[in-house]
């Protein structure tokens, strides 16, 4: 491929030979989004002089898992059915690769073959779309921050899988926001920032100077200071107690017999593998998932299902999650979308005061998204729509504060500056942090309760 212009992304030559492993590094404002539209075909305004890109190529992408789920959810028949319509079935993702059946079981997708696409997780999902791609029978693979979303085996099981795949002779290129996610089998770097080529050639030659891009400590938060808690950090109101609680979906349990407490100030940690039930757990504390009426849950003291709206509890929530994000495909802008926080709505439906208005500005100054503020939300890249997104959620500094895989397409520095502000959230504001993550880096000493679910 040769010059490649766009607003956002100037590249004078990128070619990939036989026998290289590619990853592309780049933050999320870095322009390297514009690379991967161009790889997948897509009509991004950017003009290129010459590219040779195989006609087999197959790229799994968050913008690929969206798509599939919008496509999914578009083709919905549940209520013409009067009943739920599964969709497309898990095995039908899947090709005729000599190794699929192993495939499937080293992702742990066996026991998930006869579930539809929307009932999956998002690491669920995302194996999926992973397993489809190299079971395609294309021998070019293109894969988008494959870790993101996987848990720590899933992880392992990955760099044997493309191990496996690099020996047949696949050409690989990953796309990495994180430089500590660089994997020991990938051969060249590609290093793109502000929007042009910073230095490209192989990692053994590159490693040490991309590292330090991941030290970037600069603090977010620099508006307001953050309204000091009252009273101790832990022993105080009872924000969440589930008894004995149970998820499922049809016949498949999620989970089931948890008992959870959550009182002010104890900031609570929920880890385990994917498909455990983490993010059906804060589905159900949140109210999205109709389990949240069967069980015996209180919020804020009340008992669910005593008399109180949604609105009322989500008035006292913030939320960040795969799902509210893959359920974020309305028209709006950047600004829009973080004022809709004050709202609890997907999209903006209301009239913020000013105080609102002047509220979410310092937000879109604290994520460095100013300048962006009038951006149509599904034109930025996943990773900055992630930020607009945790915006939402702290925008009014909410009682409970719940996070599943916050991180998920953030680059290094902003990962680190989301952490240092949680951090800070922490010891002086009145939010409380329920949060959910698969890295082993998140697990930081501000977390005093920590809850570890295993699979049923």
């Amino acid at each position: 491929m040769s010059n490649l212009h766009s607003p956002e992304l100037s590249v004078a030559q990128f070619s990939v030979r036989t026998g290289e492993i590619w990853c592309v590094l780049g933050q999320n404002d870095s322009g390297v989004s514009t690379l991967l539209s161009v790889l997948s075909r897509k009509d991004n305004g950017a003009s290129v002089t010459s590219a040779s890109f195989p006609e087999d190529l197959r790229l799994v992408s968050f913008s690929a898992q969206q798509q599939r789920y919008e496509y999914e959810l578009r083709n919905d028949d549940s209520d013409y059915l009067d009943r739920l319509d599964p969709g497309t079935l898990a095995r039908e993702f899947v090709g005729d690769y000599r190794g699929t059946l192993d495939l499937v079981g080293l992702f742990k997708l066996d026991h998930l073959l006869d579930t539809g696409y929307r009932q999956l997780s998002s690491g669920e999902s995302r194996k999926l779309l992973m397993v489809e791609a190299i079971t395609s029978g294309s021998r070019h693979l293109v894969f988008e921050n494959p870790y993101d979303g996987l848990d720590v085996l899933s992880v392992k099981e990955f760099n044997q899988i493309i191990e496996t795949l690099r020996d047949d002779g696949f050409n690989i290129i990953l796309f990495i926001s994180d430089p500590t996610d660089i994997p020991a089998w990938c051969t060249h770097l590609l290093w793109i920032e502000g929007g042009t080529i910073r230095d490209s050639g192989p990692v053994s030659q590159l490693r040490d100077r991309v590292m330090q891009t991941a030290d970037d400590h600069t603090s977010w938060f620099h508006g307001e200071p953050l309204k000091p808690t009252t009273g101790e950090p832990s022993g105080g109101d009872e924000l969440v107690r589930l008894v004995q609680g149970s998820a499922s979906y049809g016949s498949r349990i999620i989970f089931q017999q948890l008992d959870l407490v959550i009182r002010e100030g104890d900031h609570t940690l929920i880890t385990g593998p994917n498909g455990v039930g983490k993010s059906t757990l804060l589905s159900v504390i949140t109210g999205d998932h109709h389990s949240c009426y069967s069980n015996e849950l209180y919020l804020f003291g009340r008992k669910r299902g005593s008399g109180e709206s949604i609105w009322q509890i989500k008035e006292q929530m913030g939320i960040v999650s795969p799902a509210l994000h893959r359920n974020h495909y309305i028209p709006g802008n950047v600004r829009q979308v973080i004022l809709s926080g004050f709202f609890d709505s997907i999209g903006l439906y209301q009239k913020p005061t000013r105080a609102q208005y002047e509220h979410a500005s310092i937000w879109l100054s604290n994520i460095r998204l100013e300048d962006q503020a009038a951006t149509p939300f599904r034109r930025l890249s996943f990773g900055l729509q992630r930020l607009a997104l945790i915006a939402r959620a702290m925008v009014k500094m909410p009682r409970l504060l719940i996070l599943d895989e916050p991180t998920q397409g953030l680059d290094a520095p902003n990962r680190q500056r989301l952490l240092h502000f949680l951090e800070t959230v922490a010891a002086t504001a009145p939010s409380t942090i329920l949060y959910v993550s698969h890295r082993q880096d998140e697990y930081q000493s501000f977390f005093t309760q920590h809850v570890e679910m295993k699979m049923q």
